[in-house]
């Protein structure tokens, strides 16, 4: 996965930074021009529904300008931003109960059987090859509803975004082996009810 890249200089973000905090909302707004869209996508890759993701963004960004006096900038203004966006989502999915119609595949380790593909794509549409296709999606979808939120986030932070499971742990607040332990049983969650589904 690609870092939240920033646009500013070190140097540059450090004063917007210093001057939000004084209250500045001019320079607040800079720096949420700047992390916004890394920001709305790690959101997105969690909730997966575009309107709730810009929904939940609002909410963040909120947080971050009433939280912003808590950064004391041990660490990258992104990397702060990171675990807020994540709970955020997270408590987002436990109070909406809005389960994912697709998502990428993340069970290496089962049969093809089992695995879930993204289609590729056709260039006339077969009636028969889109039923199939809503099929696996509905049946994916069903089997996703069984994961708790929160080992579903362990997921997208690890199969979408690509961070490492230090990353996860950092990010979302856990120890590194409650991450592997969620990992593990969220994938057996999701080959099992896979498995099980008709």
């Amino acid at each position: 996965m690609a870092e939240i890249a920033d646009t500013l200089s070190p140097e540059s973000e450090r004063e917007l930074l210093q001057r939000a905090q004084a209250g500045n909302e001019d320079a607040f707004g800079t720096l949420m021009r700047t992390h916004y869209e890394p920001t709305f996508r790690l959101i997105h890759s969690i909730i997966r529904d575009e309107h709730s993701a810009r929904d939940v963004a609002q909410e963040v960004w909120l947080s971050i300008w009433k939280n912003l006096a808590k950064f004391r900038g041990d660490a990258k203004f992104s990397t702060w931003i990171h675990p807020i966006a994540t709970r955020r989502a997270i408590d987002h999915l436990r109070g909406r109960k809005r389960w994912l119609t697709r998502f990428l595949p993340f069970l290496p380790d089962t049969g093809e059987e089992n695995a879930v593909h993204t289609p590729e794509p056709v260039a006339e549409s077969d009636p028969r090859q889109e039923f199939d296709k809503g099929e696996r999606a509905a049946r994916f979808e069903r089997a996703l509803a069984s994961v708790p939120p929160k080992h579903r986030a362990v997921l997208t932070l690890r199969e979408v975004q690509g961070l490492s499971y230090d990353e996860i742990a950092t990010n979302l607040g856990i120890a590194r082996g409650t991450v592997m332990s969620r990992l593990f049983h969220a994938r057996r969650l999701l080959a099992q009810k896979l498995e099980d589904l008709p």
